[in-house]
């Protein structure tokens, strides 16, 4: 770690005759997604390993689904069962109104006809209600990658018994392969300089890539016998055929 306080005295006489500065930095990953389920079960299938690249939508791990199968069909069946009872309730409505059109039942007996639609009505809404979230549920029972991005962990195994109040480690962990950030330290007076949106450049082992000011640090990053350093953020465009990794080291360039 006492390296990083070499890197930020190289401030002063490190950079182009133009003023810019060239600073050793690290990669980092823009972000990472921790992925848990929300319901306990056995892991029937995993179809990622780490660093595995992965699109958005893509299954990465699916639970057993035998039981939500079994009460998605049954929530399903239920619609149908109240869909039937509603189409009659409306049938006997309407016939009920010709009746009573006609003067030959009483207005209660109206009435009841309407309660009894309404209550049709009622209870399909609440079928179809149950129904939705038994297809939540079916769902729930698979991890699907949230983006584009690369498997950064993989925590978890075919056959695992997963509780879903008892995932202290995420089952898989999930970064976006488009960007990375270069980070560097500086000091505070360097800090002050930059503001986010500002162009940069980063060397990535020989090839000079353009670059962005990302984010300035607001906490210490450490305290020096020479002062407070601070986290420097700067993100790049990432290929898709390059193979880079967090904490490799490269130099960032800035004005």
């Amino acid at each position: 770690m006492r390296n990083w306080t070499a890197i930020v005295l190289l401030l002063l006489i490190v950079g182009p005759a133009q003023g810019a500065m060239a600073l050793k930095g690290r990669l980092e990953w823009l972000h990472k997604v921790e992925m848990r389920v929300v319901e306990s079960g056995v892991v029937e299938e995993i179809t990622v390993t780490a660093g595995q690249h992965v699109e958005r939508g893509d299954l990465l791990l699916r639970m057993d689904q035998r039981a939500v199968q079994a009460n998605l069909l049954e929530a399903k069946a239920q619609v149908a069962r109240s869909r039937v009872n509603t189409e009659r309730a409306e049938r006997e409505l309407v016939r009920t109104q010709e009746l009573f059109d006609r003067g030959l039942i009483a207005q209660e007996e109206l009435k009841d006809a309407e309660l009894e639609q309404a209550a049709a009505v009622a209870e399909e809404e609440s079928a179809k209600a149950a129904d939705a979230s038994a297809q939540i549920d079916l769902e729930r029972t698979e991890l699907r990658a949230p983006f584009a991005g690369i498997v950064v962990s993989r925590n978890v195994w075919t056959g695992d018994v997963v509780y879903k109040t008892l995932q202290q480690t995420p089952l898989l962990v999930i970064a976006p392969n488009d960007r990375m950030l270069a980070r560097v330290l500086v000091t505070a007076d360097v800090l002050r300089r930059y503001r986010p949106g500002q162009s940069a450049r980063v060397n990535l082992f020989g090839e000079m890539r353009e670059a962005k000011v990302y984010s300035l640090g607001v906490e210490a990053a450490r305290v020096e016998v020479q002062g407070a350093v601070y986290e420097l953020d700067v993100i790049f465009e990432r290929r898709a055929d390059e193979l880079l990794r967090p904490s490799e080291v490269v130099r960032v360039v800035l004005p």
